[in-house]
């Protein structure tokens, strides 16, 4: 399976083997389709360093344990939440962080999963699924050209009226960041759209195989087909994604040993397939992937690891200035997308409002960092897009997002921007926005940045952290945690750490001082005040006294 494919390993002693795809379908319907990963090696012979406590003096793994190589994007958290342990069972010679990235290649030791899996191989590299440099320079409209495909000739209508099929898909590709060659193999996969023609009228209906009655149309095929491979492949990332579910209702865990991007795979075609047919697409796509763009394993090498060891976030500031308090209104969330859908890398700044509803506000947005201004083949309203290494290139290095920005004031494409510098002013424009604010979000060699992950959001020394919920969340520095809520209040101001004019801050909330201020109510007075008095009882009326009797004589 080329180099990459052999990242993964499990120890020698291990009674593992990796046999042929097809050999691999026969040993599968043997089982329910799935694979049994009950692996029970031993590996006394092989000493090892505690981590916590470096020595000289090596200990033994207890029997049960693999060998792990880090990939990139693992943290400590995320590794055992896939193999179903808890993060004190892995151990390796290496320190491993207990926050952030772990080195890819890092060997990590730790209790092997027992138990009925997902295919164990890596069949698809991240690089091809994310709009990695791998695609810089591929153009999918020649590419396409040169078949005479249902693709070639596909026509709808789309933001700027009548739009190519190929030209929508290479749009939505750039827009979300997904490899533009995986959904063409994907295309192909389900309906021979890219070398042919479908050969029903629900391949050619359905381009992706989501068969429903709202759906049909390449445009919401694609939206659709992308949602769930961003789905699997940042569930994956982010540690919370382990199982499959598929059509007849069944599930299936993952192999813990899996890449983000073979799983982004996976989910796509379970939410199309039952166990059997998904296992017969998941090996024939690999297949297709190489007969219409060659090795792309020798592509991923050139590439890969997307976060190199070492990798860090460079110092980024809030994005509005100084001596200016704004409100935190949303906690991480989708960066690229609807409510509900994945990656949650972005965060929501409102700035000082003297009205709700939408508008252009008076304040300016900033930029976090020094960088480039650049802009891409087609219009999107109320982006601007920075890019720190200043190459001209959302595929490579760090890409800073700003939304909502309205076009009135807004910082031109070619500008070179230092931190601090206005880039225009926060707005309703672009997306969907029922209110002011900016919402800004990463990117690193074409991958979303999980904004609470194993590369913070870090602003200004604020440190995001998810929420529960939709746009919940927080942001934290040393001991001020600024709470996020789409409405703002004093829980949510926020402003720059050396600001003079900082209205930032947490006071006693007033229904706890209630009880100390407001004297005991009235109303629990009622009952002693309001009580109807019983009447006075009206003296009896003198009753004219009986004369005295006269005496008898």
């Amino acid at each position: 399976m080329g180099i990459l494919h052999k990242r993964v390993k499990f120890h020698a002693k291990l009674t593992l083997t990796w046999v042929v795809p097809l050999v691999l379908t026969l040993i599968f319907s043997a089982c329910n389709m799935a694979v049994t990963t009950t692996v029970q090696p031993t590996l006394a012979d092989t000493p090892m360093v505690d981590q916590a406590t470096p020595s000289a003096t090596p200990y033994i793994l207890p029997a049960g344990y693999v060998e792990y190589l880090a990939q990139s994007g693992d943290t400590l958290a995320v590794v055992a939440a896939h193999f179903g342990v808890n993060p004190d069972q892995v151990v390796s010679q290496k320190q491993i962080p207990a926050e952030g990235l772990i080195d890819p290649g890092q060997k990590l030791y730790l209790p092997a999963f027992n138990g009925i899996t997902t295919p164990a191989e890596i069949l698809i590299p991240d690089s091809e699924v994310v709009f990695s440099r791998t695609a810089v320079g591929f153009d999918p409209a020649k590419f396409v050209d040169g078949y005479n495909g249902k693709l070639k000739t596909t026509t709808e209508m789309f933001i700027y009226g009548p739009t190519s099929g190929i030209n929508i898909i290479t749009q939505l590709a750039v827009e979300f960041s997904i490899n533009p060659r995986i959904l063409l193999s994907l295309l192909e996969l389900n309906g021979k759209w890219v070398t042919n023609k479908p050969e029903t009228p629900e391949e050619a209906t359905y381009a992706y195989g989501y068969v429903k009655t709202n759906k049909g149309g390449l445009y919401s095929q694609t939206s659709w087909a992308i949602a769930q491979l961003n789905a699997g492949y940042y569930g994956w990332r982010a540690g919370t994604l382990n199982e499959l579910t598929f059509t007849d209702g069944s599930k299936l865990r993952l192999a813990p040993n899996l890449n983000a991007g073979t799983v982004a795979v996976m989910v796509y075609l379970a939410q199309i397939h039952n166990q059997p047919e998904w296992l017969e697409y998941l090996h024939r796509l690999p297949e297709i992937h190489t007969s219409l763009f060659g090795d792309f394993w020798a592509r991923a090498r050139s590439v890969e690891p997307l976060f190199p060891a070492g990798l860090k976030q460079p110092e980024l500031s809030l994005p509005f200035p100084n001596n200016e308090t704004w409100n935190f209104t949303c906690g991480p969330h989708i960066s690229w997308g609807k409510e509900g859908q994945l990656p949650w890398g972005a965060l929501d700044f409102a700035p000082p409002l003297d009205r709700t509803g939408c508008g252009n506000s008076i304040h300016w947005a900033t930029a976090m960092a020094p960088g480039l201004v650049i802009e891409r083949s087609f219009l999107n309203a109320g982006l601007v897009i920075e890019d720190l290494d200043q190459d001209n290139n959302e595929q490579t290095g760090w890409v800073l997002y700003y939304m909502h920005i309205a076009g009135t004031g807004r910082v031109e494409p070619g500008t070179v921007l230092q931190t601090g510098d206005r880039i225009g002013h926060p707005s309703c424009e672009g997306g969907s926005s029922s209110g002011i604010h900016e919402h800004v979000f990463r990117k690193y060699n074409g991958e979303w940045v999980l904004a609470d992950g194993g590369l913070p959001f870090v602003l200004s020394g604020y440190q995001a952290a998810n929420g529960q919920k939709f746009c919940e969340g927080t942001l934290t520095r040393d001991s001020v945690v600024v709470n996020a809520y789409p409405w703002g209040n004093y829980l949510t101001k926020i402003c720059q750490p050396d600001s003079q004019k900082c209205k930032m801050g947490t006071p006693t909330p007033r229904p706890t001082q209630t009880p100390k201020l407001t004297p005991t109510p009235r109303p629990t007075q009622t009952p002693k005040l309001t009580l109807t008095p019983r009447p006075t009882p009206s003296p009896k009326p003198t009753q004219t006294p009986k004369p005295t009797p006269t005496a008898k004589k």
